[in-house]
């Protein structure tokens, strides 16, 4: 074995002592700072049938998300197989769930796959992975904001209109590349997303996928969001809402803008708080739009356990591999 190849082999043995690390230090916060006797007692009074059809639709929206970045990484000729796409998916959501932030998976994906590819690949793709169901939803509550008048206050339409529009606007100029590269000319050499530097590089990659790839990515991310306005229906029916699935329509997408400040570990708290204000603008009574946002955080909760369990395991099975001498 070469010089590098040793190298190479103990950088991963060293990543692989990283991901344990991160695995049970995440757990335990999970333990010490996130109680999860609410969500027993939601789910103890659940109606099975729509909760676990809830569940199964999660786990279908994970492989969705896996082949929307496996549509990305075949457009650079990165070739991953799909089967360790959805692994890693699943590894994010517990990453997503119990940090701080929805945006922890993302980052564990990119240093996953830069053990397989280019770094600048590796991020590049799951920037716009991440941008392209963004952009979908952000579609989506500019939509609904027009049939919302009466049913939120004039503050939380503003808000999330202005942040649905920036949004599409910002990702709009970042996909097409022309623009900020013109404007990033006038930056330092470091600074420019025009040459060789390092942000330049990452922004290639970025805007290399090609808008077949992107056109494709986003029609995975509508698919994946009509799968999370059923998902949020059918637990809203486990725990006995009766209200038109329209209205879903028209709140899922405002609670996923909102959910995306990183406020609160895996939203909780601010779901539950954005649901209450929402839901009972429609009749729903307090306690049931509290206890149908804990059914969803529980769905989530429950898949990423799972993508948890399964990265700590993928870890201490690697690490039994013997390192390479130095």
């Amino acid at each position: 074995m070469s010089e590098g190849q040793v190298k190479g082999e103990g950088r991963k043995w060293w990543w692989n002592v990283a991901r344990v690390v991160i695995s049970l230090g995440v757990l335990a916060l999970v333990l010490v700072t996130i109680g999860f006797e609410e969500i027993v007692d939601t789910l103890a009074h659940a109606a099975p049938g729509p909760f676990l059809a809830a569940l199964l639709l999660f786990v279908v929206g994970v492989v969705v998300r896996a082949a929307r970045w496996r549509a990305l990484l075949v457009a650079l000729d990165v070739d991953v197989p799909f089967r360790r796409l959805v692994y890693w998916y699943f590894s994010g959501s517990f990453f997503n769930v119990f940090l701080p932030t929805g945006f922890g998976g993302d980052v564990v994906r990119v240093l996953e796959l830069a053990q397989e590819a280019q770094a600048t690949a590796a991020a590049g793709t799951v920037f716009v992975d991440r941008m392209t169901g963004l952009l979908v939803l952000f579609a989506m509550a500019l939509l609904a904001l027009p049939f919302s008048g009466g049913l939120l206050p004039v503050e939380v339409r503003l808000a999330v209109g202005l942040l649905a529009a920036g949004g599409l606007t910002a990702g709009g100029l970042i996909l097409q590349g022309g623009v900020l590269r013109c404007l990033g000319r006038w930056l330092p050499g470091p600074l420019s997303l025009d040459g060789e530097g390092v942000l330049a590089r990452a922004y290639s990659a970025i805007t290399a996928c090609g808008w077949r790839a992107v056109g494709g990515a986003l029609f995975f991310s509508l698919v994946f969001n009509i799968l999370l306005i059923l998902i949020n229906y059918l637990a809203a029916v486990a725990i006995g809402m009766r209200i038109s699935i329209f209205y879903f329509m028209l709140f899922v997408p405002v609670l996923s803008v909102t959910l995306m400040l990183p406020i609160s570990i895996g939203g909780l708290g601010v779901r539950e708080g954005m649901a209450v204000l929402l839901f009972t603008q429609v009749g729903v009574d307090e306690p049931t739009a509290a206890a149908a946002s804990l059914a969803v955080y529980a769905i989530s909760a429950m898949t990423g356990l799972f993508g948890g369990l399964l990265y700590l395991l993928q870890s201490i099975r690697s690490l039994r591999r013997k390192p390479p001498d130095d």
